[in-house]
């Protein structure tokens, strides 16, 4: 038997669909749940989830996604192929109740060949189905390992799957107690300073709430969040590992703001493609989020946002979207995370007081 043959038995698949449906999203009996099942080595997960719905007494429906099938569009298709916004994925978000995307890894090169603006214009739709999903559903999602994501990761399979079991299956009620307290000690600060090698950035949360990410929007969870005061970004911040949107790896991002204003934007690869994504809108310049990670057993970088965000050590900014929830206001098409990882030295600073280092929270 081959590891992954082994690894697609493995009864926990059942114990992350339980979380997903009990904890994540709550279903309740009668609710129409869709489950976006994304590549198909995630149908243990899309099985386990599938089986936790009807056991809750909700309606499920299974859609299937995938890279190479959206790849088709962006290498043949027209001008309004690539702007099309998915209308049965759309219709889904009035349609369902609850949203549950599974979403397999891929390999990140697939989409080399595919000129940046034809890119951006397809990511721009896309980002509208997103917008659907967080306004109408409650949602969960989750990024399942596979092969391609242990390469893209560059560790094996079963590493990489013992990782995501072990920041899915955590006690999410002891975790949540922690990280709340946190939050509750935040609430006041005014201030957010990130200093590190090529790094110093700062902006005002005034106003701002803090919400505490615990199992319920993504998985696996574990992030602190809030909205910067957007006129108030002022500084630089530089990027160690790869910048990621629409399987593209952005290296050596390096970003600055004036007085709320971005500058100057470089990388030392798909330049074109990061001018034609901050291009999308007047938002998708604006920093919308700022998250620290905060879950324990996640520790490998992967070069995939729905993992690295959540590593112990590390914080992130999204590019464009802010979310309602923490009193952001800035609006775009897209919402793109980037991690900034401390483990290899940098800080934050609250109101002059440090909060996060390479270790985590400083609580």
């Amino acid at each position: 038997m081959t590891e992954g043959a082994g690894l697609r038995d493995d009864p926990r698949w059942r114990e992350v669909g339980r979380v997903l449906v009990e904890h994540s999203t709550q279903v309740r009996p009668g609710e129409r749940v869709m489950i976006a099942m994304g590549e198909v080595d995630s149908y243990p997960l899309a099985r386990g989830v599938f089986e936790a719905v009807v056991a809750a007494g909700g309606l499920p429906q299974v859609q299937f996604l995938s890279e190479e099938l959206r790849h088709a569009i962006l290498a043949h298709g027209d001008a309004h192929q690539l702007a099309w916004v998915p209308e049965l994925e759309a219709y889904g978000m009035d349609w369902a109740d609850v949203y549950i995307a599974l979403r397999g890894g891929f390999d990140l090169g697939i989409h080399d060949g595919i000129p940046a603006d034809r890119l951006a214009v397809n990511q721009a739709a896309q980002g509208r189905v997103s917008t659907l999903r967080w306004q109408k559903t409650r949602w969960s999602l989750v990024r399942v390992p596979n092969q391609a994501f242990a390469d893209q990761a560059g560790v094996s399979l079963e590493k990489v799957t013992e990782m995501f079991f072990d920041g899915c299956l955590l006690d999410w009620e002891a975790a949540a107690a922690e990280w709340t307290e946190w939050a509750d000690r935040a609430a006041d600060g005014r201030e957010i300073r990130i200093e590190g090698p090529g790094t110093d950035l700062r902006f005002s949360v005034e106003g701002r709430r803090w919400i505490v990410a615990d199992g319920r929007t993504n998985m696996p969870d574990g992030e602190l969040m809030t909205a910067p005061v957007t006129e108030t970004i002022d500084g630089v911040i530089t990027f160690e590992n790869p910048a990621v949107l629409g399987g593209r790896r952005m290296h050596d991002l390096r970003l600055r703001w004036e007085q709320g204003v971005l500058v100057e934007a470089t990388a030392s690869t798909h330049q074109d493609y990061l001018r034609s994504v901050l291009a999308t809108d007047a938002g998708a310049t604006l920093i919308g989020e700022f998250g620290i990670g905060t879950n324990p057993f996640i520790d490998v970088v992967c070069d995939d946002i729905l993992i690295d965000e959540k590593i112990n050590g590390s914080v992130h900014i999204a590019l464009g979207r802010a979310y309602p929830e923490c009193g952001g206001v800035n609006e775009s098409a897209i919402h793109w995370d980037i991690v900034k990882d401390l483990r290899g030295g940098g800080t934050v600073f609250l109101d002059g007081r440090p909060v996060v280092n390479g270790r985590g929270l400083v609580l």
